[in-house]
């Protein structure tokens, strides 16, 4: 089955040739307008990933992609962010809010469509680990794509899940900067410093007291307490 992808933009041109570009590498290809729309059409139609402009009318991109990561149905759903800002603090704005990469007007088409197949390539993604994974009150289903910290539910984005999974595998052990990034994006994803931090930032934020089970080892990386 086809997978689907929901391309949010305001700009007709883009929208218009984004779909055609997608349709023809094999997509089904959903349109949204402006953020509100956009909005329905994820809650109605459950797409696999979502292309979303950051500058719109109304309810910009990063308003209908923090409502998205509110919301239990859409929650886990990989965000790309399209920006004409290149200024690295825009790119951090929306990593917190839970997007998963971002790419900068202009761009390829053969960027995005990487990034697109990178995004569902991680969300799919099924390995030898064990399906349920458990550090303290932390636990990791990895069938479901599923967290629960002392028996409540915590809603991640696909990098957030992906990271902490790859921190719950290798319980105890530093992983780096580099590596955490790969295992958790993908080896084609850019490694920056500061990218890793905020989605490590936003975990912690979210495991709660639990978060502290993360510990930053300076100028390596990361691990998860035993």
């Amino acid at each position: 089955m086809a997978k689907t992808v929901l391309v949010v933009d305001d700009e007709p041109e883009l929208v218009k040739l984004l779909d055609f570009n997608l349709t023809k590498a094999g997509y089904l290809v959903l349109t949204a307008r402006d953020g509100e729309s956009g909005l329905a059409a994820a809650r109605k139609h459950a797409p696999d990933v979502i292309v979303l402009d950051v500058m719109m009318p109304g309810i910009d991109g990063l308003e209908v992609c923090r409502r998205l990561r509110q919301e239990s149905s859409t929650a886990g759903v990989p965000i790309l962010m399209l920006t004409a800002k290149a200024d690295e603090a825009d790119r951090v704005l929306g990593l917190e809010l839970g997007a998963d990469d971002y790419l900068v007007k202009p761009f390829g088409l053969r960027e995005l469509q990487a990034r697109v197949k990178a995004l569902l390539r991680r969300a799919d993604v099924k390995d030898a680990a064990p399906d349920v994974l458990k550090a303290g009150k932390i636990v990791v289903d990895a069938a479901r794509r599923a967290v629960t910290a002392a028996g409540k539910d915590v809603a991640l984005t696909a990098t957030e899940f992906n990271l902490l999974r790859a921190l719950a595998e290798r319980q105890g052990r530093v992983i780096s900067r580099e590596d955490l990034i790969s295992l958790a994006r993908g080896e084609d994803a850019a490694v920056v410093d500061r990218t890793v931090d905020v989605h490590v930032a936003a975990l912690r934020r979210k495991l709660g007291k639990l978060g502290e089970m993360i510990e930053t080892v300076r100028g390596v990386g990361y691990r998860l307490k035993d």
